[in-house]
Formats: structure tokens, C-alpha cells, sequence
């Protein structure tokens, strides 16, 4: 009596489906997505869909490195005997699995014990039996996504995909496959589905990529907002900050700016400007961080307030509210903390990307040419005192100091270098980042 590893449903599939080796999907290619076939596709799918998380162990990866430099292909040639014994769905039993571990056994492949035990095919059998759940629902996903982004399905068809697919997300089979499908649904059925798979517990390690991809489809909504006039939205960032032309984009980077008189004048007063942003204690920056994915979290910030003349307190209210409908759990961090932590981090991006470009302008005896000589000299001497009060107040402090270190030929950098390299009340990573250049 045979031991079947899968449902009766998945081992009455028709063809092409049933077929587990590489001829399925080409058949599946060639198949053109009526509205028969995308049926079927969906059957598939039901029939696939574990009642229960799965867990894919790809049990063969230990042996991987093992014939990484082989080239005998001895791995590729042990995966091919599953398929070589059980090509069907109604051929995926226990027995068969016994016949597969007794060749791998014979072909001395390493991880198999000698005898194999009962404990080992067990564990191979239900690895293979996930393995094909998850390729005939990646297919079967693939084959629908086909057909969406030619124009199918119809409403109540994408409402059934769309379900088929959140649930294939939360058992975590085929995955990619199903969030690229939630994609392609687009808005506001795939969006809809994709906001409540980020809010889902049991969405778990899969939420990263799950909101990631739901990031990429609500980045056209974010834009239409960035290209909306401020009006009598209240502004979060000093005047000094608010006329810059440069964005998120470049990381605020000055680029090939050339260093004349208003452009260093535009330096200094954005360095000053940032020194009047508003510092948070140490513990309210942690609540910012201490759940949430600050890269994906910047993605929405800078995505609405793209230039600092857009940071207001409107914009920032609604990069909060979108945070937590995304599924960011910040605990004892409201609204109006969301808004200091983030501008302090736009401030000292600013201040670093300013530091950056006045340290890579030419210096002491570099060739100026006709880059205005004595405005740059002056620009050492006040821009070593806001680099020292910069890096004293935490703000952008390795590119504050390493301009104190391009600018060391000037007094005024050689001293502040070294007031910073030991000053006792610094903290012990600004010490040593100044005393690594002050010798």
C-alpha cells in the first residue's frame, strides 16, 4: 500500500500541472491564458495551499558548498532522481522517496547516513512534498500574472487571486511568486491585499519583502504629493535649509557645485541653520528605531518631502500615518517625536553632504584656478569652528572631522582636531574618530 506524501487533489491534477519535471514549464509557456486555463491555474493553487505554515528547508544546501568546485555534477544528478522516480504528482510517495535516499546512498552522497534511518526519509519526503507545492504554485502564480498584465482577471476573479495569493504569503509557499502577482493586480485590489499582509502577524520574516514590494506601488501616490505646492503648510525646517536645491535623491549632495562666493555662502548658512535643529535624547532616537526599518521608513520620508522646502509639519503627519499603515510598530513615539527624529536626520545628511563638498574642495597649496582663492581661504576659518560644534553635538561627525583633517594646515582645524581628540566629555567614538587624524 503506497504512502502518498500529497492530497488527492494535487495527484488528480491534469496535465501540464501534474508533470513535475522541466517540461511543465515549458508547456506552460506555450499555453495561451484563457479563461479555462486560468480556472485550472486557480484549481492548482487551491489544491496546493497547505492548511498549515510550511517551512522549506532546502534540505539539500548543506551539500551545496560540499560540490560547489566539483565537476562531476554529482548534486544536480542526486536532485534529478526525485523527479526521475516520482515525474507525477500521484507518484510522490514515501516508498519512492525510499528508492531516491537508497541511490543517493550508492552515489556516496555525504549527508546521507549509512543506512539511511527512517528519521532521515521522513525529513526528505516532507521537504520534497513542500518543494513541489511550492514550484506548481510559483508556476501556477506566473501563469496568472501572465494573464493580468494582458488584462485578465475580471473583478471577481481577481478577488479570488487575490485571496489565493495573501493566503499563499501567510503560509509562506511560493511567496515571491504570490506578492509579484498582488503587484500586478496593482490598485486598489493588490494594494489593499498587500496593506493587510504588512499588518499580519503571521506574515512574519516575510514582511520586509511583502512591504518593500507594496512600497513600489504606492511610490506613485507619494510623488503626485511631492509635486503639490506647500501653500499654508507649516514649515519644520529653519530658513537656512528651506532654499536648497539639492535632495534625498543624491543623498543632498552638492555635486559639481562650484565653490564661489554665494554658493559657500549657501554652505555656511545651511551648517548654521542645521545647528538649530532640535536634538532628541538619546532614548526618544531609540523608540525611532527601536521596531521599525529606518531604510524603508526613509523611503516614505523622502519620498513626500523629496527637498527640505517641502518638510512641513502636514507632510510629516502623513509619512506617520503611512508608517503605521505599512506596519512600522513604533512604541512611545507619537506624531510630533516622528517629525523631530526625522528632521534632525534630514538636518545631518544636510550637514554632512555640506562637509563633503567644502572637504573636496582644493585646499593649502592645491591649484584653486579661477575658483575665487581668497574666499576659500576664508571658508577654512569658519567652517572649522561648525565643524568642531557639529561633531561635538553629534551631528555628521566622521565628515565633519575628516574636513578638520583636509583643513589642518589652517590653525583654526589643526586646534579644533585636537580640542576634539581629547576632550574627555566626548563621547569615546568622537574622541578616537578626531585622534585618528590629529596625530
Amino acid at each position: 500500500m503506497d504512502t502518498y506524501l500529497l492530497p488527492a487533489a494535487m495527484r488528480e491534477l491534469p496535465p501540464p500541472w501534474h508533470d513535475l519535471t522541466y517540461r511543465r514549464s515549458q508547456a506552460l509557456e506555450a499555453l495561451a491564458p484563457t479563461e479555462e486555463r486560468l480556472e485550472q491555474a486557480r484549481h492548482v493553487l487551491r489544491a496546493c495551499l497547505p492548511d498549515r505554515r510550511q517551512s522549506v528547508h532546502d534540505w539539500d544546501e548543506e551539500l551545496r558548498d560540499f560540490y560547489d568546485d566539483r565537476d562531476d555534477h554529482v548534486l544536480d544528478e542526486a536532485d534529478a532522481w526525485l523527479t526521475r522516480i516520482m515525474p507525477t504528482t500521484s507518484q510522490v510517495t514515501r516508498e519512492r522517496v525510499v528508492q531516491v535516499v537508497g541511490a543517493w546512498a550508492d552515489m556516496g552522497i555525504p549527508t546521507v547516513p549509512e543506512p539511511p534511518t527512517e528519521q532521515w526519509v521522513d525529513r526528505v519526503a516532507a521537504e520534497w512534498a513542500a518543494s513541489v507545492r511550492q514550484a506548481l504554485a510559483y508556476d501556477a502564480f506566473t501563469f496568472i500574472e501572465r494573464a493580468t498584465t494582458a488584462g485578465s482577471p475580471n473583478g471577481g476573479e481577481a478577488e479570488d487571486v487575490a485571496l489565493l495569493a495573501a493566503a499563499f504569503v501567510r503560509v509562506g509557499v511560493a511567496v515571491e511568486a504570490a506578492v509579484r502577482l498582488l503587484v500586478s493586480l496593482g490598485r486598489p485590489r493588490g494594494e489593499q491585499a498587500l496593506r493587510e499582509l504588512v499588518n499580519d502577524d503571521e506574515v512574519r520574516d516575510f514582511r520586509p519583502y511583502v512591504r518593500s514590494r507594496l512600497l513600489g506601488l504606492r511610490r506613485s501616490v507619494y510623488d503626485v504629493r511631492a509635486r503639490e505646492a506647500t501653500r499654508d503648510e507649516e514649515p519644520l525646517l529653519p530658513e537656512g535649509l528651506q532654499g536648497l536645491p539639492y535632495s534625498w535623491q543624491n543623498d543632498f549632495g552638492w555635486g559639481a557645485t562650484a565653490p564661489d562666493s554665494q554658493s559657500l555662502a549657501q554652505a555656511r548658512s545651511a551648517l548654521e541653520a542645521c545647528l538649530t535643529v532640535e536634538r532628541l535624547p538619546d532614548d526618544a532616537q531609540m523608540c525611532g528605531d527601536a521596531s521599525a526599518d529606518c531604510s524603508a521608513i526613509a523611503e516614505v520620508v523622502r519620498a513626500l518631502m523629496p527637498y527640505p522646502r517641502l518638510v512641513t509639519r502636514e507632510r510629516m503627519n502623513e509619512a506617520w500615518r503611512e508608517c503605521q499603515s505599512l506596519g512600522f510598530e513604533f512604541q512611545g513615539i507619537d506624531a510630533a517625536c516622528f517629525a523631530k527624529v526625522w528632521c534632525k536626520r534630514i538636518a545631518d545628511r544636510v550637514t554632512a553632504a555640506v562637509f563633503r563638498w567644502l572637504a573636496d574642495l582644493p585646499q593649502g597649496g592645491e591649484a584653486a584656478g579661477d575658483k575665487e582663492p581668497a574666499a576659500l581661504a576664508a571658508t577654512a576659518l569658519w567652517a572649522a569652528e561648525l565643524a568642531e560644534r557639529c561633531a561635538r553635538r553629534g551631528s555628521a561627525v566622521q565628515e565633519a572631522i575628516w574636513f578638520l583633517h583636509r583643513t589642518d594646515d589652517v590653525p583654526g582645524s589643526r586646534e579644533a582636531l585636537a580640542r576634539l581628540a581629547f576632550d574627555p566629555s566626548l563621547p569615546a567614538t568622537t574622541r578616537n574618530a578626531a585622534q585618528e587624524w590629529a596625530q
